[in-house]
C-alpha cells in the first residue's frame, strides 16, 4: 500500500462528520484538500494544515480519492454535476467534480440516500471512467473526530484498491458488504430505521414518566441502568434534561431518513408499522416548528407535560 505521507485526498462537506473525518486523514499523514460552501470553514481547516479549494471541481482536479460528506442525494448531485441549469459545458456545469476527476479516481459517497439512487450513480460514474464506493457512515461527530466511525461500504475491488487505506484512517471498522453499490446504503437505511424508532421510543418513555410525576433525572438514572435502556435513550435524553436542543442531528434528518426507510420498504411491499409511526412523530415535530432543533425535540409533540427547563430559565 502507498504510504499516505503527503498523498492528496479530498473531502467535500465539513459539517459535524466531514470535518472530523478530514482531521483524521490529516493526522494519518494525508495532504487533505477540502471544500465547503462556507469558505471560512474550509479556510479554518487549511490554516492548521491542508488545502482549501474553491469548488468541488477544484478538489477533484487534485485528488484521486474524493470523499463526499454532504447531507443527501440532491447535494451529492450538485457536488458531482454542478448546476442542473444550462447545457453541459457551461461554466456552472463545469464546477461539478465528475467533470474534473481523473479516470480511475474514486468517488466515496458517505451520505444517507435511497439505495436505488446509489446503484444508478455507480453506473453514471462508471460511464465517465470514475470508480464509485457506496459508503454511508455512522458514529457521530465525536467518533468522526477520533477516526472511530463505522463505514458501511460496497463497491468494486478496483475502488477499494484506490481508497481503502484512507477509509481505514477515518474508521474503527470498514464493513465490505458487496462488490456493487447499493448494499452499503441499504444497511445504512436499516440502521436509520432503528435509530429513528429508538429516539421516538425514548422520547415517548420520558414524556410518559414526566406526565406520571416521575422526576426526569431519576427516571434517566434508573432506565440507563436497566434492561429498557438503549444507546439512543442514554445519548439523547440528556439533551431533554438540559433543555438543550442544539442540533447535533436535527428533527428533519429523521423526517428524511425514515422517509427513505419507508420508500425502500414500499418498493417491495414490506410493512413497517413502527417506522411509519416514528416517521409521523418526526413529521409532527417538524411541522410544529422544531424542524431544525435536535432530534430529541420530538418529545415536544406530547401534550400536557412540563419539560425540564434550562439553567438560565431556572434562575429567572
Amino acid at each position: 500500500m502507498q504510504n499516505p505521507s503527503n498523498t492528496p485526498v479530498g473531502v467535500i462537506g465539513l459539517g459535524a462528520m466531514g470535518k472530523g473525518m478530514a482531521e483524521s486523514l490529516r493526522r494519518a499523514g494525508y495532504l487533505v484538500h477540502v471544500y465547503d460552501v462556507r469558505a471560512e470553514v474550509a479556510n479554518e481547516f487549511a490554516a492548521s494544515g491542508g488545502v482549501a479549494c474553491s469548488s468541488p471541481a477544484h478538489v477533484a482536479q487534485l485528488c484521486q480519492t474524493l470523499i463526499s460528506v454532504v447531507v443527501n442525494a440532491e447535494q451529492t448531485e450538485h457536488v458531482l454535476f454542478g448546476s442542473s441549469s444550462g447545457p453541459r459545458g457551461t461554466e456552472a456545469e463545469a464546477k461539478g467534480a465528475a467533470f474534473s476527476m481523473k479516470k480511475g479516481g474514486v468517488f466515496v459517497m458517505c451520505s444517507t440516500v435511497n439505495p436505488a439512487w446509489s446503484i444508478s450513480l455507480e453506473k453514471r460514474l462508471s460511464d465517465m471512467g470514475i470508480l464509485y464506493l457506496d459508503a454511508p457512515i455512522s458514529g457521530g461527530a465525536a467518533k468522526a473526530k477520533t477516526g472511530q466511525i463505522t463505514m458501511m461500504t460496497a463497491g468494486s475491488p478496483k475502488a477499494y484498491a484506490v481508497c481503502e487505506q484512507a477509509l481505514n484512517a477515518m474508521s474503527a471498522k470498514v464493513y465490505k458488504l458487496g462488490d456493487k453499490a447499493g448494499l452499503g446504503s441499504k444497511v445504512k437505511v436499516i440502521n436509520q430505521l432503528l435509530a429513528g424508532v429508538h429516539i421516538a421510543a425514548a422520547a415517548e418513555a420520558m414524556a410518559l414518566g414526566i406526565r406520571e410525576g416521575v422526576e426526569p433525572q431519576s427516571l434517566y438514572e434508573v432506565i440507563t441502568h436497566s434492561a429498557g435502556n438503549s444507546w439512543m435513550f442514554e445519548n439523547r435524553m440528556p439533551h431533554v434534561l438540559e433543555c438543550d436542543y442544539t442540533p447535533l442531528s436535527a428533527v428533519d434528518i429523521f423526517v428524511k431518513d425514515l422517509g427513505l426507510v419507508l420508500d425502500m420498504a414500499r418498493s417491495s411491499k414490506f410493512p413497517l408499522p413502527l417506522s411509519s409511526t416514528a416517521h409521523q412523530m418526526f413529521m409532527q415535530a417538524s411541522s410544529a416548528g422544531f424542524a431544525k432543533e435536535d432530534d430529541s425535540a420530538v418529545i415536544k409533540i406530547f401534550p400536557g407535560i412540563d419539560l425540564p427547563k434550562g439553567k438560565s430559565e431556572q434562575k429567572s
